[in-house]
C-alpha cells in the first residue's frame, strides 16, 4: 500500500468529501498516514468561503514543498471549492502542484491520481457533473464510521446570495434518491453509527430537483428516523426560505430528531439582508423561530453572522446584535465580510474599513460568549444525555461526546461500563464556553423508531 496524507479545511460537506476520497483511494492502493513526510500523495481539501481559509492553504503547501524536493515521486493534489474557484490559475501560482479537482470530481479522485502518475503532467479536473441525478455509489467501507456519521443528501445551491461562492464552486441543487439515502443509513448503522447527520449546502431544499421519485425534506426525516438503529438525527445547513411548517411538525413528532437547529440569518437588518439577496426578512425569520419554540420550547439554536457587509452602518450592525440577543443563540459562526471572486457583492464598494470590521466582529464574539455563558447555566446540576464519541485526554476526565442540544460534554467515570457509541447519563457540574463538564451517572437505553 502507498500512503496518502489528507487535510481538510471548511464545512462538514468538505469533511464528508474527504472521508469519501479516503475510501476511494484505499480501494486504489492508498492507506492514510498522519505524517506528511511518509506520504506518497498529499491531498488537501479546500474551502473558499473566506479569504483567510485560502491563505491557510497557500501557507500549508508552502510548508510541504521541501518534501517534494526530497521525494520527486511525491504527488501534491488540491481538491474542493478553492480548486473550483481558481481552477488552472492555481497551477500557475503553485507550479509544484500535480493536480486540482473540484467538488464534483470527488468520485474521480483515483482516476485523477492514476492519470497524473501515468502522463507525468499537471491536471485540472474542474468540470461540473452534467448528470441530472445525484448518486453516490456504494463502496465497501474500510473502517467503522464512528458513532456519528455524515450522509450527503443534496449538493449545490440555487439561492445565489450576493456574498456566497457556493453556487459557483458546487453548482446547482441536485438531490439523491431517498431509497439510496436509506440504504446508506442502514449500512452506517450496521457498522456502528448511532447518530446520522444529513448534509447539504442547502439541506432543507432537498427534493426540489434531481429526483425520479419526489420526496419532500420532512418526509425524508421521518423515513430516516424509522430505520432501526438510528438513535439520533440531525441536519445542516438550512436556509430560512426553505424551512417549512412541516419541518417544524417533524421536530415536534420525531423524538430522534434532536432539539438543535443551525439556521443562518447572516444579518439582523432588512436592508442588509436585501443586499445580501437572502430572500427573507427579519420578521419572517423570527416567525420561524417562534414556531419552532412553540413546538419545541427547549430547542437550541445556532447561526451564521457576517459583519461589515458593504454599506452596513453602525445602527444596522447593532440590529444584528439585538437579533442575537432576542433569539438567544447557543453558538454562532461569525465572520467579517471579505469579497469573494465571481460574487455580486464583490462589485459593491467595500465601504466598511478593516479596523471597523474587526471591531464589529469582536463585539459580536463577545456577545455570543455572554449568551453561551448564560445558556450553559440551564445544565448545571442536571443530568444530560451524551452520545459517547471517544475517550478524552482532558485531566481527570474519561470520555467526551455531545448532548442533543449539540453542546460538547466531557465527563469522568464510566470506564468499566461505557464504550464509544453508548448513550450515557451525565450530571453536569460546571461549564466553560460551549463545553459542559460532569460525572457519569448511568448508561441510557437506546431510543425506539417512530411509528407512523
Amino acid at each position: 500500500m502507498k500512503h496518502v496524507y489528507l487535510e481538510t479545511f471548511g464545512c462538514q460537506m468538505n469533511v464528508a468529501d474527504t472521508d469519501r476520497m479516503e475510501l476511494l483511494l484505499f480501494h486504489s492502493g492508498y492507506t492514510r498516514t498522519q505524517h506528511a513526510e511518509d506520504a506518497d500523495l498529499i491531498l488537501v481539501n479546500t474551502c473558499s468561503i473566506r479569504d483567510k481559509a485560502e491563505q491557510k492553504v497557500y501557507s500549508l503547501f508552502g510548508s510541504f514543498r521541501p518534501l517534494k524536493q526530497q521525494n520527486p515521486d511525491l504527488l501534491f493534489g488540491l481538491a474542493g471549492c478553492l480548486a473550483q474557484q481558481e481552477q488552472e490559475s492555481l497551477l500557475k501560482r503553485m507550479p509544484f502542484l500535480d493536480f486540482i479537482i473540484g467538488p464534483d470530481a470527488v468520485e474521480d479522485i483515483p482516476l485523477a491520481v492514476d492519470r497524473v502518475r501515468r502522463e507525468g503532467k499537471p491536471l485540472a479536473w474542474t468540470e461540473f457533473d452534467r448528470e441530472k441525478h445525484y448518486s453516490i455509489p456504494v463502496v465497501q467501507p474500510v473502517k467503522p464510521p464512528g458513532p456519528s456519521a455524515f450522509v450527503n443528501i443534496i449538493k449545490g445551491c440555487d439561492k445565489f446570495c450576493s456574498f456566497c461562492v457556493v453556487p459557483f464552486t458546487r453548482g446547482r441543487e441536485k438531490s439523491r434518491e431517498a431509497s439510496e439515502i436509506y440504504g446508506e443509513v442502514r449500512q452506517l448503522v450496521d457498522q456502528g453509527a448511532r447518530e446520522i447527520i444529513l448534509l447539504g449546502q442547502n439541506v432543507n431544499a432537498y427534493g426540489k430537483r434531481g429526483l425520479e421519485k419526489p420526496v419532500a425534506f420532512h418526509e425524508l426525516l421521518y423515513g430516516v428516523a424509522e430505520i432501526p438503529g438510528v438513535e439520533r438525527l440531525r441536519f445542516t445547513t438550512s436556509h430560512p426560505r426553505d424551512f417549512t411548517p412541516e419541518t417544524v411538525q417533524a421536530f415536534r413528532e420525531i423524538d430522534k430528531l434532536v432539539n438543535h437547529l443551525h439556521l443562518p440569518v447572516q444579518s439582523g437588518n432588512d436592508r442588509i439582508l436585501d443586499r445580501m439577496r437572502r430572500s427573507h426578512t427579519v420578521a419572517e425569520y423570527m416567525e420561524q423561530i417562534d414556531a419552532l419554540r412553540n413546538a419545541v420550547p427547549d430547542i437550541a439554536l445556532s447561526t451564521d453572522i457576517i459583519v461589515g457587509f458593504p454599506g452596513e452602518t453602525e445602527s444596522e450592525f447593532e440590529d444584528t446584535l439585538r437579533l442575537m440577543e432576542k433569539v438567544g443563540y447557543s453558538n454562532s459562526y461569525m465572520f467579517a465580510y471579505s469579497p469573494r471572486p465571481n460574487t455580486p457583492a464583490a462589485l459593491y464598494e467595500d465601504s466598511v474599513p478593516e479596523e471597523e470590521k474587526k471591531r464589529r466582529l469582536h463585539a459580536t464574539i463577545d456577545l455570543q460568549s455572554r449568551l453561551t455563558d448564560q445558556l450553559s447555566q440551564q445544565f448545571l446540576d442536571k443530568e444530560v444525555e451524551v452520545l459517547v464519541e471517544s475517550r478524552t485526554s482532558r485531566q481527570n476526565m474519561t470520555f467526551k461526546g455531545r448532548n442533543p442540544e449539540y453542546w460538547m460534554v466531557i465527563f469522568s467515570g464510566g470506564e468499566d461500563e461505557l464504550q464509544t457509541g453508548d448513550l450515557a447519563r451525565v450530571r453536569v457540574h460546571s461549564a466553560q464556553g460551549h463545553v459542559l463538564k460532569g460525572e457519569y451517572v448511568s448508561k441510557h437505553a437506546p431510543a425506539t423508531a417512530v411509528s407512523l
